[in-house]
């Protein structure tokens, strides 16, 4: 497969790239999009870069070199950016019916999840409920993402849960979830509301 897209179309169905230890080189889906994914057994740079600069610099065989600092590092001074998180990434279906609970759409908003969803994504839209905040939009190379906030006064009740679910019922399409691996309440939310784990993640974000 030759693009980034078609690779997370593929994933989406159920068909990640195939365990095999290789690593694919694509361009990047759009100017803010680059970065490396971690299948399992398989890892995809998405990068305006050689794939032979970036084969030279990772050792065959070391399937944790991609998203390791080094590699990172250099990645990051080639292309004038630095790393983010390493993200866990899932993926979930949409579902049918109504969400689990009540929602209301707004149109803006200065909350911080809501400000980064519109500096990493497109066609973002928001929902609020008591203590709760969901974001919808299309992030890396157009795919469907969806981003949960619980209040501090709301958590350890499920609610991360519930607007985790609630956004595969508002989507026609597969959702997306980054998630810290170190927010043990975010990733069991979203394990609980459905999402697979398919891989890891590190965007490179211009300094």
């Amino acid at each position: 497969m030759s693009t980034l897209e078609a690779l997370l179309a593929a994933a989406e169905r159920g068909a990640p790239p195939a365990p095999d230890g290789g690593l694919t080189v694509v361009a990047q889906p759009s100017p803010r999009d680059l970065g490396v994914i971690a299948f399992t057994g398989h890892t995809v740079v998405f990068a305006d870069l050689p794939p032979a600069w970036v084969r030279e610099r990772l050792p065959a065989g070391d399937l944790s070199a991609p998203v390791n600092p080094p590699f990172l590092l250099e990645l990051g001074l080639r292309t004038g950016r630095s790393a983010g998180n390493l993200d866990l990434l899932a993926v979930a279906g949409p579902l049918p019916g109504p969400p689990p609970l009540a929602l209301r759409e707004v149109t803006a908003s200065g909350h911080p999840r809501v400000e980064r969803a519109l500096a990493y994504r497109d066609e973002v839209r928001v929902w609020t409920c008591e203590g709760g905040l969901l974001t919808v939009g299309r992030g890396v190379a157009g795919r469907w993402e969806a981003a949960v906030e619980v209040e501090p006064g709301h958590r350890g009740r499920g609610l991360g849960r519930l607007l985790a679910t609630a956004a595969r019922h508002l989507a026609a399409r597969p959702l997306w979830a980054q998630i810290a691996p170190g927010n043990a309440a975010s990733v069991r939310a979203f394990l609980a509301a459905g999402y697979v784990p398919i891989g890891s993640e590190v965007l490179l974000i211009p300094r």
